[in-house]
């Protein structure tokens, strides 16, 4: 059975046995937080259960390293909805160790796109449109300064209102133990 298959029989049975009814909740995020955290699979159900969060509390935007790399992009874009449309008054950004980002080597990474069947052509047109791929599929140095960085990218953004807190954490992916390292109280 392919995975679209197993999904779509799975969810059949889903609706069908009502399971859904164990999740409903409001479009608004109860706890009035936004987390922005990165992509990582053993963060999927770890996080929320180690922050204390269940279905409905928070609304969670995950991306690669839980990185605002554009301040006008899509990221930040989700921060300020959830801000001003769906009644967030808070912002966790929550990187964690051994994150796949932390000196992700892009021409490592160009090399796996060329292997996958993209051609030097589309590269070369990129690259003579201005994006420079080196720059763009770099990651951070460390997840500390990751997680400060788009911290900062948030708090500085000129659409922020002035009264969010917004705070940095840093989780462990193995065991659930989180590291304030930016409070945004103070």
């Amino acid at each position: 059975m392919n995975h679209i298959t197993e999904v779509l029989e799975y969810n059949r049975q889903f609706v069908e046995n009502k399971e859904y009814e164990a999740f409903r909740t409001s479009k608004f995020p109860e706890k009035r937080i936004v987390v922005i955290s990165c992509m990582d699979t053993r963060l999927t159900e770890l996080l929320p259960k180690a922050m204390n969060f269940k279905n409905g509390d928070v609304k969670l935007i995950k991306n690669a390293g839980a990185i605002i790399s554009q301040p006008f992009g899509s990221v930040m874009r989700s921060v300020l909805v959830a801000i001003y449309e769906l009644k967030a008054d808070e912002v966790f950004v929550v990187g964690h160790l051994d994150c796949g980002m932390a000196a992700l080597n892009a021409d490592h990474m160009i090399g796996l796109i060329k292997e996958r069947g993209v051609s030097d052509v589309v590269l070369s047109t990129l690259e003579n449109s201005g994006i420079k791929l080196s720059k763009w599929l770099r990651g951070f140095d460390n997840v500390h300064d990751g997680v400060i960085h788009t911290v900062d990218v948030i708090k500085k953004h000129p659409l922020l209102p002035p009264n969010i807190p917004v705070h940095g954490m840093i989780i462990d992916p193995n065991n659930g133990a989180l590291e304030l390292i930016a409070d945004g109280y103070n």
